[in-house]
């Protein structure tokens, strides 16, 4: 287990912790000297032979008093990808971790996309005899109203694989930012990386979290929440929702996850005068 939210578990789900690609192409509007930016706030996060980003790829499973909640669902085996070390992987990292947990596929309740990038919604189907099943067979799956319209007007493989069939499983159910899952999970509008973009937040026994999503990628960008990532759609929305996600967390001295954050990806931000620092779990 991870860490203890009042009296939700939260657990780690892993698939991937490796290269992703150079510093100065992720954060273009980042400067000159990026990765040695990174390296003084991030130790470790930067591949200094490749200048590549180390980026996990995991998904939290949240263990509530009443429900099990996977917030994302990584990349997945056997889909089709442009990045080539998620393209047709075959591991049993995700469901290991999974396993690990105590839970099996049909135990998960509900699956949290906090938006439907490719590496956030892979294991929502999994392969079976040449189709694409639902990996959770008695899950809701919830996504983001706002992404949906989007993904399936471009028709990817992400949507093809990973989403359509969810669909017509009957399993989808469209969310606004004022769902929520019991009493300790609720959504928080962060738009800007898609127009649907949540973070997820905890509350129990007093005790909070908030689980990033793709709001902020790096724990650099607690310092430095301007920096544009490459994959936003809309590059200063994104901006303002990662400052109001930092003066949230920061005010509220909220546990902070991760999502990419740089392994163990768990700790807090503390504002310092005009900017915000990660404190990671331990310091």
């Amino acid at each position: 287990m991870l860490c203890r939210i009042g009296e939700v578990e939260v657990w780690r789900i892993l698939e991937v912790n490796g290269l992703f690609r150079e510093a100065e192409r992720l954060f273009p509007t980042a400067g000159p000297d990026v990765v040695r930016i990174m390296e003084d706030l991030a130790p470790g996060q930067i591949e200094a032979a490749s200048g590549c980003v180390i980026l996990p790829v995991q998904g939290f499973l949240l263990k509530t008093p009443d429900h099990v909640v996977l917030v994302d669902s990584c990349v997945g085996n056997h889909k089709t990808n442009s990045f080539p070390d998620w393209h047709q992987r075959d591991s049993g990292r995700f469901m290991a971790a999974l396993a690990a947990s105590g839970t099996a596929p049909e135990d998960v309740d509900y699956v949290m996309c906090t938006h439907l990038h490719t590496d956030h919604v892979g294991w929502n189907t999994r392969l079976v005899d040449g189709r694409w099943v639902p990996t959770f067979p008695n899950a809701r799956y919830l996504m983001p109203s706002a992404d949906l319209p989007l993904i399936e007007e471009k028709g990817h493989d992400v949507y093809r694989e990973s989403i359509l069939p969810v669909i017509e499983a009957g399993q989808v159910e469209e969310v606004g930012t004022e769902h929520g899952i019991g009493d300790s999970i609720t959504l928080i509008s962060t738009p800007g990386h898609t127009p649907g973009h949540v973070a997820v937040r905890i509350r129990s026994g007093g005790a909070e979290a908030v689980i990033t999503g793709d709001a902020i990628h790096t724990t650099p960008q607690c310092r430095y929440p301007d920096w544009h990532f490459v994959y936003d759609d809309d590059p200063e929305r994104a901006v303002a929702s990662r400052r109001a996600l930092l003066e949230s967390v920061s005010e509220s001295g909220a546990r902070v996850l991760g999502t990419h954050f740089l392994l163990p990806s768990i700790g807090r931000v503390e504002a310092d005068g005009d900017v915000f620092r990660w404190c990671p779990d331990g310091e």
